[in-house]
């Protein structure tokens, strides 16, 4: 999700306040914490999971964002708003100029599919499919695997949905009830949450990007 076809249609095929940061950070009821994490996944996760609660509205309508630092109102966005978000927060990198200045760079390396004749600041960083190349180019590119020990917190996650809608998520530090599987915090529908999700969709790309890629390498 996230996936925005052309400004005309409107609609999408796809898809921090820290005020609650306390509480949305704890792990929700059933949850298994992990054990300590490397200071950038942490404060990645943290800021991910600081947006349960606060973002409660999966709004897929296209929105002309200011630039840089463009976003809409924080009760609403889609899975890759999530994404933009956390980084900006924990360490304020802001994915909407750098796909940008990467579109700039090589508009041809990135998807054709909605007849773009150049960048658009207000919706490039917001799809699905862009980021998957964007990280491909400037972040760590992981293997993709069945096994949960290969997934670790921070990881940035694509998945294909039912349909063939694109799909990102963050892996969080909690884990399954049975302790078994990373929970992902993501936004697919219904707001940003933390849910048993890893696998329940195919994987289309795996990766770590910034601080994350530095700090904990492959």
């Amino acid at each position: 999700m996230g996936n925005f076809p052309s400004a005309s249609l409107k609609s999408i095929i796809g898809g921090i306040g820290f005020a609650l940061a306390v509480l949305t950070s704890m792990p929700a009821t059933g949850e298994q914490p992990s054990r300590p994490l490397p200071v950038p996944a942490s404060q990645l996760v943290a800021a991910a999971r600081a947006q349960v609660g606060v973002t409660t509205i999966y709004d897929p309508a296209f929105v002309k964002l200011a630039y840089p630092g463009g976003d809409l109102p924080r009760e609403r966005g889609v899975c890759t708003d999530v994404i933009v978000r956390a980084y900006r927060d924990a360490f304020g990198i802001d994915l909407q100029q750098l796909v940008h200045a990467d579109m700039l760079a090589s508009f041809a390396s990135y998807p054709p599919k909605w007849g773009l004749r150049g960048p658009d600041t207000s919706i490039d960083h917001r799809r699905v499919l862009n980021l998957n190349v964007f990280f491909s180019r400037k972040g760590q590119q992981l293997p993709i695997s069945r096994s949960p020990v290969d997934y670790a917190p921070g990881d940035l996650v694509t998945q294909e949905l039912p349909g063939g809608l694109p799909h990102i998520a963050i892996v969080s530090d909690t884990r399954s009830q049975d302790g078994t599987r990373p929970l992902v915090i993501h936004n697919i529908g219904q707001g940003t949450r933390v849910e048993d999700t890893l696998f329940a969709y195919r994987i289309t790309g795996h990766f770590r990007f910034g601080p994350l890629a530095n700090e904990m390498g492959n």
